[in-house]
């Protein structure tokens, strides 16, 4: 039996649908069948499936993450977007990531994931979500706030009126969290972050805690407006007053393959272009990021 590898991409942009048949042809020149996830809403056996790519931006590997949950599958991102965190190798160098790929030339890397359930008033319906990024708790009515309070391992913290809460994993403290002020945590950091997005309090900075907690939010009765629950970016949640949102770390890690052991430090500065002329070094200094295939994202 032939070797199958998932090929999940973004098919609206045209960049896409190149580096699409660009894919497909580099896996059947290794002896690999491709499978292509075109639609969504129907699900792709994986039994026999024995790894994805991915091409796209973070988007498209949340996107894939969410396909594969709970499979094992190693994901390779192949960045087509802006930034691309997520991702391993870049557009140009497709077909030699694919024959590291069918050769075993490559490691896995887990990320946490996080276990998203809200309690609905009444307290007998609890809907459930997951993220890799982050649960973002925001308001439902963009003239108004929300009025929350914040607990941590089952010890209330502060109350406040805000705009929304983002709760994340060391992945996504890049996203969402990054873009709300909170902290830039290396992905090998076993924790969760929490951080308030436009608080209007005197203590309302991002917290970060460790894998055994667990972070909960309150939408209080006299919160003026209701909120949604936005995992990912993908899965949405109505939240109305009353309710309580609680994150934890969920026990499925979400897997990325890596061609290069590349130093997460590295993918800050290629990434932001951050400046670091006048950096020395040590007499056996790497090469700065991006020179050899292993791109990471």
């Amino acid at each position: 039996m032939r070797r199958r590898a998932l090929v999940v991409t973004h098919s609206g942009r045209e960049e896409a649908v190149a580096a699409t048949q660009e894919t497909l042809r580099a896996l059947e020149a290794v002896g690999m069948t491709p499978v292509l996830a075109l639609d969504d809403s129907v699900p792709v056996p994986l039994g026999d499936i024995e790894m994805a790519i991915v091409l796209g931006g973070d988007g498209t590997i949340l996107r894939a993450a969410e396909l594969t949950r709970g499979s094992g599958l190693p994901l390779l991102g192949v960045n087509l977007g802006h930034v691309g965190f997520l991702a391993e190798s870049e557009r140009e160098n497709i077909a030699e990531a694919v024959r590291r790929l069918a050769d075993g030339a490559y490691e896995v890397e887990e990320r946490g994931t996080l276990d998203v359930e809200v309690h609905l008033p009444g307290g007998d319906e609890i809907a459930r979500g997951w993220a890799l990024n982050e649960a973002a708790l925001e308001k439902s009515d963009p003239a108004r706030m929300i009025e929350v309070v914040v607990e941590v391992d089952g010890r209330p913290l502060s109350s406040f009126g805000c705009d929304g809460v983002v709760m994340s994993t060391s992945t996504g403290s890049t996203a969402h969290a990054f873009s709300a002020g909170g902290p830039v945590v290396w992905p090998d950091v076993d924790g969760m972050i929490l951080v308030p997005l436009s608080a209007h309090a005197l203590f309302a900075r991002p917290l970060v805690v460790g894998p055994s907690s667990v972070l909960a939010v309150e939408l209080i009765n006299r919160s003026p407006a209701s909120a949604i629950l936005s995992c990912d970016g993908r899965r949405r949640i109505d939240v109305p007053v009353g309710s309580r949102v609680e994150v934890r770390k969920s026990p499925i890690p979400v897997r990325l393959a890596r061609l290069t052991p590349a130093p997460f430090t590295d993918r800050l500065v290629s990434k932001f272009g951050l400046p670091v002329e006048g950096w020395r070094g040590g007499p056996e200094a790497p090469r700065p990021y991006g020179t050899s295939i292993g791109r990471e994202g």
